[in-house]
Protein backbone atom coordinates (compact mmCIF):
# COMPACT_ATOMS: atom_id res chain seq x y z
CA UNK A 1 0.00 0.00 0.00
CA UNK A 2 1.10 3.20 -1.01
CA UNK A 3 -0.22 6.77 -0.49
CA UNK A 4 -0.52 9.11 -3.83
CA UNK A 5 1.33 12.43 -3.68
CA UNK A 6 -1.53 15.17 -3.76
CA UNK A 7 0.17 16.38 -7.16
CA UNK A 8 -1.12 13.58 -9.14
CA UNK A 9 -4.39 12.62 -6.66
CA UNK A 10 -5.57 16.35 -8.66
CA UNK A 11 -5.88 14.88 -12.13
CA UNK A 12 -8.31 12.64 -10.32
CA UNK A 13 -10.40 15.62 -8.60
CA UNK A 14 -10.12 17.55 -12.23
CA UNK A 15 -11.64 14.25 -14.18
CA UNK A 16 -15.38 14.41 -15.79
CA UNK A 17 -17.27 12.53 -18.50
CA UNK A 18 -16.25 15.59 -20.76
CA UNK A 19 -12.66 15.31 -19.38
CA UNK A 20 -11.38 12.18 -19.22
CA UNK A 21 -7.52 12.54 -17.67
CA UNK A 22 -6.12 9.34 -18.82
CA UNK A 23 -2.19 9.72 -21.18
CA UNK A 24 -1.61 7.15 -23.80
CA UNK A 25 -0.91 6.99 -27.71
CA UNK A 26 -0.26 4.64 -30.79
CA UNK A 27 2.77 2.36 -31.87
CA UNK A 28 2.81 1.27 -35.43
CA UNK A 29 4.76 -1.74 -36.57
CA UNK A 30 5.77 -3.67 -39.25
CA UNK A 31 5.65 -7.86 -38.72
CA UNK A 32 9.30 -9.73 -39.09
CA UNK A 33 9.17 -11.56 -42.81
CA UNK A 34 8.02 -15.00 -42.65
CA UNK A 35 5.78 -15.07 -39.35
CA UNK A 36 2.46 -15.91 -39.33
CA UNK A 37 0.66 -12.74 -38.52
CA UNK A 38 -2.42 -14.57 -36.53
CA UNK A 39 0.23 -16.58 -34.74
CA UNK A 40 2.17 -13.84 -33.37
CA UNK A 41 -0.68 -11.73 -32.18
CA UNK A 42 -1.83 -14.30 -30.51
CA UNK A 43 1.44 -14.61 -29.11
CA UNK A 44 1.69 -11.07 -27.76
CA UNK A 45 -2.06 -11.06 -26.72
CA UNK A 46 -1.00 -14.29 -24.71
CA UNK A 47 2.10 -12.43 -23.20
CA UNK A 48 0.24 -9.30 -21.96
CA UNK A 49 -2.38 -11.41 -20.67
CA UNK A 50 0.38 -12.50 -17.86
CA UNK A 51 -1.20 -11.98 -14.36
CA UNK A 52 1.86 -12.59 -12.56
CA UNK A 53 4.36 -10.37 -11.13
CA UNK A 54 3.11 -7.42 -11.90
CA UNK A 55 4.69 -4.00 -11.40
CA UNK A 56 3.46 -1.32 -9.75
CA UNK A 57 1.31 0.88 -11.19
CA UNK A 58 -0.25 -1.73 -13.30
CA UNK A 59 -0.90 -4.34 -10.53
CA UNK A 60 -2.93 -1.35 -8.32
CA UNK A 61 -6.34 0.18 -7.59
CA UNK A 62 -7.14 3.18 -5.65
CA UNK A 63 -8.26 2.69 -2.30
CA UNK A 64 -10.41 5.41 -0.81
CA UNK A 65 -11.28 6.77 2.52
CA UNK A 66 -15.28 8.04 2.98
CA UNK A 67 -13.73 11.54 1.66
CA UNK A 68 -13.84 9.67 -1.55
CA UNK A 69 -11.04 11.23 -3.87
CA UNK A 70 -10.72 14.33 -1.70
CA UNK A 71 -9.51 12.57 0.78
CA UNK A 72 -5.92 10.89 1.50
CA UNK A 73 -5.90 8.05 -1.34
CA UNK A 74 -3.78 4.87 -1.57
CA UNK A 75 -2.72 2.48 -3.96
CA UNK A 76 -3.25 -1.38 -3.24
CA UNK A 77 -2.50 -4.27 -4.94
CA UNK A 78 -5.66 -6.02 -6.68
CA UNK A 79 -5.77 -9.50 -6.01
CA UNK A 80 -8.14 -10.43 -8.39
CA UNK A 81 -6.89 -8.44 -11.40
CA UNK A 82 -8.74 -9.24 -14.85
CA UNK A 83 -6.04 -9.52 -17.57
CA UNK A 84 -8.82 -10.22 -20.33
CA UNK A 85 -10.44 -7.02 -19.47
CA UNK A 86 -6.86 -4.71 -19.44
CA UNK A 87 -5.24 -6.23 -22.62
CA UNK A 88 -8.11 -6.55 -25.47
CA UNK A 89 -8.05 -6.94 -29.90
CA UNK A 90 -9.69 -5.35 -32.31
CA UNK A 91 -9.64 -5.82 -35.99
CA UNK A 92 -10.24 -2.93 -38.38
CA UNK A 93 -13.02 -2.97 -41.24
CA UNK A 94 -11.65 -3.06 -44.62
CA UNK A 95 -10.12 -1.39 -46.26
CA UNK A 96 -8.32 -1.16 -42.90
CA UNK A 97 -6.65 2.64 -43.56
CA UNK A 98 -5.01 4.52 -41.09
CA UNK A 99 -8.47 6.63 -41.16
CA UNK A 100 -10.27 3.77 -39.97
CA UNK A 101 -7.12 3.11 -36.98
CA UNK A 102 -7.45 6.64 -36.32
CA UNK A 103 -11.78 6.46 -35.70
CA UNK A 104 -11.23 3.55 -33.30
CA UNK A 105 -8.26 5.24 -31.46
CA UNK A 106 -10.70 8.15 -31.41
CA UNK A 107 -13.51 5.99 -29.81
CA UNK A 108 -11.51 4.10 -26.84
CA UNK A 109 -9.48 7.99 -26.15
CA UNK A 110 -12.85 8.87 -25.17
CA UNK A 111 -14.51 6.41 -22.87
CA UNK A 112 -13.37 6.89 -19.07
CA UNK A 113 -11.17 4.43 -17.14
CA UNK A 114 -12.76 2.54 -14.55
CA UNK A 115 -12.03 3.43 -11.70
CA UNK A 116 -12.66 0.28 -9.55
CA UNK A 117 -9.82 -2.03 -11.60
CA UNK A 118 -6.43 -0.97 -12.07
CA UNK A 119 -6.63 2.53 -14.15
CA UNK A 120 -4.54 1.56 -17.84
CA UNK A 121 -5.96 -0.58 -20.77
CA UNK A 122 -4.14 -2.44 -23.95
CA UNK A 123 -5.39 -2.85 -27.11
CA UNK A 124 -3.87 -5.15 -30.35
CA UNK A 125 -4.79 -3.74 -33.39
CA UNK A 126 -5.07 -5.97 -36.29
CA UNK A 127 -6.05 -5.16 -40.27
CA UNK A 128 -3.45 -2.46 -41.21
CA UNK A 129 -2.27 -3.34 -44.96
CA UNK A 130 1.52 -4.05 -45.47
CA UNK A 131 1.71 -6.39 -42.74
CA UNK A 132 1.28 -3.61 -40.20
CA UNK A 133 -0.02 -3.60 -37.02
CA UNK A 134 -0.54 -1.39 -33.73
CA UNK A 135 -1.04 -1.18 -30.44
CA UNK A 136 -3.49 1.79 -28.21
CA UNK A 137 -2.26 2.04 -24.81
CA UNK A 138 -3.93 4.53 -22.11
CA UNK A 139 -3.09 4.92 -18.51
CA UNK A 140 -4.44 7.72 -16.02
CA UNK A 141 -2.28 10.68 -15.69
CA UNK A 142 -2.66 10.15 -11.74
CA UNK A 143 -0.49 7.13 -12.37
CA UNK A 144 2.17 8.25 -15.28
CA UNK A 145 2.92 11.41 -16.93
CA UNK A 146 4.26 11.58 -20.81
CA UNK A 147 7.75 10.99 -19.70
CA UNK A 148 7.73 7.67 -17.47
CA UNK A 149 4.92 6.68 -20.04
CA UNK A 150 7.72 6.79 -22.54
CA UNK A 151 9.68 4.77 -19.91
CA UNK A 152 7.11 2.12 -20.05
CA UNK A 153 7.20 1.99 -23.58
CA UNK A 154 11.08 1.61 -23.88
CA UNK A 155 10.76 -1.19 -21.54
CA UNK A 156 8.67 -3.46 -23.91
CA UNK A 157 11.30 -2.41 -26.98
CA UNK A 158 14.35 -3.50 -27.94
CA UNK A 159 17.05 -2.66 -30.79
CA UNK A 160 17.52 -6.07 -31.57
CA UNK A 161 15.59 -7.47 -33.97
CA UNK A 162 16.40 -11.50 -33.09
CA UNK A 163 15.88 -10.31 -29.53
CA UNK A 164 12.45 -12.25 -28.43
CA UNK A 165 11.28 -11.80 -25.19
CA UNK A 166 8.44 -14.31 -23.16
CA UNK A 167 7.41 -12.29 -20.05
CA UNK A 168 4.76 -9.02 -20.13
CA UNK A 169 6.13 -5.57 -20.33
CA UNK A 170 4.29 -4.37 -17.12
CA UNK A 171 6.01 -7.19 -15.25
CA UNK A 172 8.53 -6.48 -12.74
CA UNK A 173 11.07 -8.34 -14.56
CA UNK A 174 10.54 -6.29 -17.43
CA UNK A 175 11.19 -3.34 -15.17
CA UNK A 176 14.32 -4.24 -13.43
CA UNK A 177 15.67 -5.13 -16.36
CA UNK A 178 14.88 -1.70 -18.10
CA UNK A 179 16.17 0.39 -14.74
CA UNK A 180 19.89 -1.77 -15.11
CA UNK A 181 20.82 0.44 -18.08
CA UNK A 182 20.37 3.59 -15.39
CA UNK A 183 23.00 4.48 -13.11
CA UNK A 184 21.85 3.49 -9.94
CA UNK A 185 20.14 7.09 -7.82
CA UNK A 186 21.88 8.71 -5.61
CA UNK A 187 19.93 9.19 -2.60
CA UNK A 188 20.72 11.66 -0.18
CA UNK A 189 21.15 10.59 3.80
CA UNK A 190 18.39 11.05 5.57
CA UNK A 191 19.63 13.88 8.59
CA UNK A 192 19.32 13.32 12.16
CA UNK A 193 16.95 15.70 14.15
CA UNK A 194 19.70 16.11 16.51
CA UNK A 195 22.28 17.34 13.82
CA UNK A 196 22.11 21.37 14.07
CA UNK A 197 24.23 21.40 11.47
CA UNK A 198 21.41 19.22 9.40
CA UNK A 199 19.07 21.48 10.49
CA UNK A 200 20.35 24.75 9.96
CA UNK A 201 20.61 23.27 6.34
CA UNK A 202 17.11 22.81 6.38
CA UNK A 203 16.09 25.51 6.98
CA UNK A 204 18.50 27.35 5.00
CA UNK A 205 17.08 25.18 1.86
CA UNK A 206 13.27 26.18 2.45
CA UNK A 207 14.39 29.72 2.31
CA UNK A 208 16.23 29.06 0.06
CA UNK A 209 12.84 27.87 -1.69
CA UNK A 210 10.95 30.91 -0.31
CA UNK A 211 12.75 33.78 -1.99
CA UNK A 212 13.26 31.82 -5.10
CA UNK A 213 9.62 31.01 -5.84
CA UNK A 214 8.57 34.77 -4.57
CA UNK A 215 11.31 36.40 -7.35
CA UNK A 216 9.73 34.25 -9.80
CA UNK A 217 6.21 35.01 -8.99
CA UNK A 218 6.97 38.79 -8.74
CA UNK A 219 8.51 38.32 -12.91
CA UNK A 220 4.98 36.36 -13.61
CA UNK A 221 2.93 39.43 -11.89
CA UNK A 222 4.70 42.25 -13.64
CA UNK A 223 4.48 40.10 -17.26
CA UNK A 224 0.67 39.63 -16.75
CA UNK A 225 -0.39 42.63 -15.62
CA UNK A 226 1.98 44.66 -17.98
CA UNK A 227 4.26 46.07 -15.68
CA UNK A 228 7.81 44.67 -17.07
CA UNK A 229 8.95 40.99 -17.86
CA UNK A 230 9.91 41.37 -20.94
CA UNK A 231 9.38 38.68 -23.29
CA UNK A 232 8.19 36.76 -20.45
CA UNK A 233 4.69 35.09 -21.49
CA UNK A 234 1.81 34.28 -18.61
CA UNK A 235 -1.58 32.68 -19.09
CA UNK A 236 -5.02 34.57 -19.16
CA UNK A 237 -3.67 38.29 -19.91
CA UNK A 238 -4.88 39.07 -23.18
CA UNK A 239 -5.51 35.72 -24.52
CA UNK A 240 -8.39 36.25 -27.59
CA UNK A 241 -11.09 33.44 -27.55
CA UNK A 242 -11.19 31.20 -30.26
CA UNK A 243 -13.00 28.02 -31.18
CA UNK A 244 -10.24 26.52 -28.90
CA UNK A 245 -11.15 28.09 -26.07
CA UNK A 246 -14.70 26.10 -25.76
CA UNK A 247 -16.21 23.60 -22.94
CA UNK A 248 -15.53 20.39 -24.63
CA UNK A 249 -17.74 17.04 -24.67
CA UNK A 250 -16.46 13.98 -24.16
CA UNK A 251 -15.90 12.89 -27.72
CA UNK A 252 -12.73 12.20 -29.24
CA UNK A 253 -10.79 12.97 -32.55
CA UNK A 254 -7.64 11.34 -32.79
CA UNK A 255 -5.42 12.31 -35.93
CA UNK A 256 -1.58 11.49 -36.31
CA UNK A 257 1.60 12.40 -38.86
CA UNK A 258 5.50 12.46 -38.87
CA UNK A 259 7.73 14.34 -40.39
CA UNK A 260 11.44 14.39 -40.70
CA UNK A 261 13.59 15.07 -37.39
CA UNK A 262 16.85 16.12 -39.12
CA UNK A 263 14.23 18.58 -41.69
CA UNK A 264 12.74 19.55 -38.43
CA UNK A 265 16.06 20.24 -36.73
CA UNK A 266 17.46 21.81 -40.00
CA UNK A 267 14.60 24.58 -39.84
CA UNK A 268 14.99 25.48 -36.38
CA UNK A 269 19.18 25.87 -36.66
CA UNK A 270 18.10 27.84 -39.50
CA UNK A 271 17.01 30.63 -36.77
CA UNK A 272 19.33 29.31 -34.20
CA UNK A 273 16.53 27.76 -32.15
CA UNK A 274 15.56 24.29 -31.17
CA UNK A 275 13.41 21.28 -32.12
CA UNK A 276 11.27 22.56 -29.68
CA UNK A 277 11.06 26.25 -30.85
CA UNK A 278 10.69 24.65 -34.70
CA UNK A 279 7.86 22.30 -33.04
CA UNK A 280 6.36 25.60 -32.08
CA UNK A 281 6.59 27.52 -34.90
CA UNK A 282 4.67 24.42 -37.16
CA UNK A 283 1.84 24.52 -34.44
CA UNK A 284 1.56 27.99 -34.59
CA UNK A 285 1.74 28.27 -38.31
CA UNK A 286 -0.58 25.79 -38.61
CA UNK A 287 -3.02 26.98 -36.09
CA UNK A 288 -3.04 30.56 -37.77
CA UNK A 289 -4.13 28.65 -41.20
CA UNK A 290 -6.94 26.60 -39.57
CA UNK A 291 -8.38 29.43 -37.77
CA UNK A 292 -8.01 31.46 -40.98
CA UNK A 293 -10.26 28.73 -42.70
CA UNK A 294 -13.17 29.38 -40.22
CA UNK A 295 -12.61 33.32 -40.68
CA UNK A 296 -11.93 33.74 -36.86
CA UNK A 297 -7.64 34.75 -36.86
CA UNK A 298 -7.71 37.07 -33.51
CA UNK A 299 -5.20 39.92 -34.07
CA UNK A 300 -3.99 38.99 -30.50
CA UNK A 301 -1.54 36.08 -30.49
CA UNK A 302 -2.57 32.59 -29.01
CA UNK A 303 -1.14 31.29 -25.84
CA UNK A 304 0.59 27.82 -25.40
CA UNK A 305 1.30 25.42 -22.37
CA UNK A 306 4.19 23.59 -23.09
CA UNK A 307 4.93 20.87 -20.27
CA UNK A 308 8.75 20.82 -19.39
CA UNK A 309 9.91 17.85 -18.01
CA UNK A 310 11.84 18.24 -14.58
CA UNK A 311 12.55 14.68 -13.64
CA UNK A 312 15.95 13.67 -13.01
CA UNK A 313 18.07 11.85 -16.00
CA UNK A 314 18.06 8.39 -13.46
CA UNK A 315 14.23 8.65 -12.60
CA UNK A 316 12.18 6.13 -13.77
CA UNK A 317 10.06 5.84 -10.85
CA UNK A 318 8.08 9.12 -10.66
CA UNK A 319 4.56 8.96 -11.73
CA UNK A 320 4.16 12.67 -12.81
CA UNK A 321 7.27 14.88 -12.59
CA UNK A 322 6.46 18.05 -14.81
CA UNK A 323 6.36 21.84 -14.90
CA UNK A 324 4.40 24.27 -17.48
CA UNK A 325 5.79 27.49 -19.11
CA UNK A 326 3.60 29.50 -21.19
CA UNK A 327 4.55 29.99 -25.35
CA UNK A 328 3.66 33.27 -27.20
CA UNK A 329 2.75 31.40 -30.37
CA UNK A 330 2.53 34.96 -32.36
CA UNK A 331 0.24 33.97 -34.65
CA UNK A 332 -1.37 37.63 -35.14
CA UNK A 333 2.00 37.92 -36.85
CA UNK A 334 2.03 37.06 -40.69
CA UNK A 335 5.45 37.04 -41.59
CA UNK A 336 6.82 33.18 -40.28
CA UNK A 337 10.37 34.57 -39.39
CA UNK A 338 9.05 36.79 -37.51
CA UNK A 339 6.62 34.97 -35.94
CA UNK A 340 8.90 32.31 -35.12
CA UNK A 341 11.56 34.98 -32.86
CA UNK A 342 8.98 36.00 -31.54
CA UNK A 343 7.62 32.62 -30.09
CA UNK A 344 11.92 31.81 -29.54
CA UNK A 345 12.01 35.07 -27.72
CA UNK A 346 9.04 33.74 -24.98
CA UNK A 347 10.60 30.35 -24.66
CA UNK A 348 13.98 31.94 -23.87
CA UNK A 349 12.67 34.17 -21.56
CA UNK A 350 10.45 31.13 -19.98
CA UNK A 351 13.90 28.98 -19.83
CA UNK A 352 16.20 31.54 -18.13
CA UNK A 353 13.34 31.96 -14.99
CA UNK A 354 13.78 28.21 -14.79
CA UNK A 355 17.28 27.70 -14.66
CA UNK A 356 17.58 30.70 -11.74
CA UNK A 357 15.22 27.89 -9.81
CA UNK A 358 15.56 24.67 -8.22
CA UNK A 359 13.05 21.44 -9.72
CA UNK A 360 11.48 21.80 -6.04
CA UNK A 361 11.49 25.63 -6.46
CA UNK A 362 9.74 25.08 -10.09
CA UNK A 363 7.03 22.44 -8.68
CA UNK A 364 5.84 25.18 -6.35
CA UNK A 365 6.02 27.64 -8.50
CA UNK A 366 4.07 25.77 -11.10
CA UNK A 367 1.75 24.64 -8.23
CA UNK A 368 0.80 28.41 -7.27
CA UNK A 369 0.19 29.78 -10.85
CA UNK A 370 -1.44 26.72 -12.38
CA UNK A 371 -3.61 26.82 -9.03
CA UNK A 372 -6.42 29.14 -11.04
CA UNK A 373 -6.53 27.45 -14.09
CA UNK A 374 -7.76 24.17 -11.61
CA UNK A 375 -10.37 26.39 -10.03
CA UNK A 376 -11.98 27.27 -13.49
CA UNK A 377 -11.95 23.28 -14.48
CA UNK A 378 -13.40 22.37 -11.31
CA UNK A 379 -16.25 24.86 -11.87
CA UNK A 380 -16.29 24.44 -15.42
CA UNK A 381 -16.19 28.16 -15.95
CA UNK A 382 -12.37 27.54 -18.09
CA UNK A 383 -14.68 28.82 -21.63
CA UNK A 384 -15.04 32.14 -19.87
CA UNK A 385 -11.56 32.65 -18.12
CA UNK A 386 -9.54 30.55 -20.67
CA UNK A 387 -5.80 30.67 -19.74
CA UNK A 388 -4.04 29.51 -22.40
CA UNK A 389 -5.28 28.15 -26.31
CA UNK A 390 -3.36 24.57 -26.81
CA UNK A 391 -1.08 22.51 -25.06
CA UNK A 392 1.58 22.18 -26.84
CA UNK A 393 4.06 19.46 -25.95
CA UNK A 394 7.24 17.79 -26.51
CA UNK A 395 8.41 13.99 -25.24
CA UNK A 396 12.00 13.12 -26.01
CA UNK A 397 11.71 9.42 -27.52
CA UNK A 398 13.94 6.37 -28.57
CA UNK A 399 17.30 7.50 -30.54
CA UNK A 400 17.64 4.30 -32.59
CA UNK A 401 15.50 2.23 -34.96
CA UNK A 402 13.50 -0.78 -32.16
CA UNK A 403 11.33 -3.58 -32.39
CA UNK A 404 8.94 -5.46 -30.34
CA UNK A 405 9.36 -9.01 -30.67
CA UNK A 406 11.07 -8.48 -34.10
CA UNK A 407 7.77 -6.15 -35.37
CA UNK A 408 9.75 -2.90 -36.56
CA UNK A 409 8.71 0.18 -34.93
CA UNK A 410 7.37 2.67 -36.87
CA UNK A 411 5.73 5.20 -35.30
CA UNK A 412 4.99 6.75 -31.71
CA UNK A 413 2.16 8.80 -31.94
CA UNK A 414 0.96 10.36 -28.26
CA UNK A 415 -2.82 10.83 -27.16
CA UNK A 416 -3.44 13.52 -24.58
CA UNK A 417 -5.99 15.83 -22.90
CA UNK A 418 -7.73 18.46 -24.23
CA UNK A 419 -9.45 19.90 -21.70
CA UNK A 420 -12.68 23.03 -20.98
CA UNK A 421 -11.38 25.92 -22.28
CA UNK A 422 -8.72 24.33 -24.24
CA UNK A 423 -10.75 21.70 -26.29
CA UNK A 424 -6.93 20.77 -28.12
CA UNK A 425 -3.40 18.76 -27.56
CA UNK A 426 -0.59 18.60 -29.50
CA UNK A 427 1.85 16.43 -28.53
CA UNK A 428 5.07 14.88 -30.09
CA UNK A 429 7.21 12.69 -29.86
CA UNK A 430 10.90 12.10 -30.98
CA UNK A 431 11.25 8.72 -32.67
CA UNK A 432 14.67 7.21 -34.43
CA UNK A 433 14.68 9.29 -37.46
CA UNK A 434 10.88 10.74 -37.61
CA UNK A 435 8.88 13.03 -34.99
CA UNK A 436 5.29 12.01 -34.57
CA UNK A 437 2.84 14.50 -34.03
CA UNK A 438 -0.42 13.18 -32.03
CA UNK A 439 -3.04 15.68 -32.19
CA UNK A 440 -6.25 15.15 -29.82
CA UNK A 441 -9.25 17.48 -29.84
CA UNK A 442 -12.68 17.71 -28.86
CA UNK A 443 -14.26 16.20 -32.01
CA UNK A 444 -17.55 19.06 -31.51
CA UNK A 445 -14.93 21.77 -30.78
CA UNK A 446 -12.35 21.63 -33.04
CA UNK A 447 -14.43 20.57 -36.29
CA UNK A 448 -12.05 19.03 -38.95
CA UNK A 449 -9.34 18.79 -36.75
CA UNK A 450 -7.46 16.37 -39.55
CA UNK A 451 -6.94 19.47 -41.55
CA UNK A 452 -3.96 20.16 -39.13
CA UNK A 453 -2.17 17.48 -40.42
CA UNK A 454 -1.62 19.09 -44.16
CA UNK A 455 -1.61 22.79 -42.36
CA UNK A 456 1.84 21.63 -40.41
CA UNK A 457 3.10 20.89 -43.18
CA UNK A 458 2.22 24.18 -44.80
CA UNK A 459 3.82 25.79 -42.16
CA UNK A 460 7.06 23.92 -42.01
CA UNK A 461 7.65 25.02 -45.76
CA UNK A 462 6.80 28.75 -45.13
CA UNK A 463 9.56 28.76 -42.46
CA UNK A 464 11.60 26.74 -44.65
CA UNK A 465 11.30 29.43 -47.18
CA UNK A 466 11.41 32.12 -45.26
CA UNK A 467 15.12 30.74 -44.05
CA UNK A 468 16.67 29.96 -47.03
CA UNK A 469 16.55 26.44 -46.89
CA UNK A 470 14.87 23.52 -48.97
CA UNK A 471 13.47 20.79 -46.83
CA UNK A 472 14.03 17.47 -47.55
Amino acid sequence: MRLMPVTDAMFLVAETRETPMHVGGVNLYTLPDKVDETEWLNEQLAMLRQSEGLRRPFSEVLKLTPLGQYGPIRLVPDKDIDMHYHVRSAALPKPGRYREMFELVSRLHGTLLDRTRPMWEITLISGLPDRQIATYFKIHHALMDGASSMHFTNAMLSPDPKERRSYSPMSVEAYEAYKRKFPAPKKPPTPSLTDLKAIGGFLKEQWGNSVGVTKALNQYAAAMFGLGGGDLATPWGGLPRTSFNRNITGARRFVAQSWSLERVRAMGKAYDGTINDAVLAMCSGAMRKYLQSLNELPDKPLKAMAPVSIRAKDDIDSGNSVAAVTANLATHIDDPAERMRTIQASMNAAKAQLREMTAQQIQIYTAITQMPQMLTALTRTADKFPAYSVTISNVPGPREQLYWNGARLDGMYPASIPVDGMAMNITQVSNNKNIDFGITACRRSVPHVQRLIDYLEDALVDLEEAAGIKGK
